[in-house]
């Protein structure tokens, strides 16, 4: 089992899902977060005063697979959220130790789904 992060930007979500979905990964839990990088933030002005936010807005993926899903979930993120310029997001894959499902007590892949 792994546990899969990604960070990418908010405007392609709705793309990453639904190639996720085309990959029968329906499981996953999504936040909206900041975080700094190679970008080095975004310059604005206001009211005739430069601002340089360093904080931007990002989605995090947070998608528990079994072994057999993990190519295809990565894949398919990377697919969908690409625009081949910096500041497209990173992909982690952590080892899973253990998965329970509280309504049933399941373990493992079972758990996950």
């Amino acid at each position: 089992m792994k546990y899969i992060v990604a960070i990418i930007r908010p405007h392609k979500l709705e793309d990453v899902k639904k190639e996720l979905l085309k990959e029968e990964v329906h499981l996953m839990t999504i936040t909206e977060v900041l975080g700094c990088g190679r970008q080095q933030g975004i310059t604005e002005v206001y009211r005739g005063v430069k601002e340089v936010d360093n904080l931007l807005r990002k989605v995090k993926l947070e998608i528990a697979v079994n072994d057999s899903f993990v190519e295809r979930t990565v894949d398919a993120i990377m697919r969908s959220s690409r625009e081949g310029e910096i500041g497209d997001g990173k992909i982690f894959i952590l080892d899973l130790e253990e998965c329970i499902r509280i309504r049933t007590g399941e373990r493992g892949g079972e758990a996950i789904g």
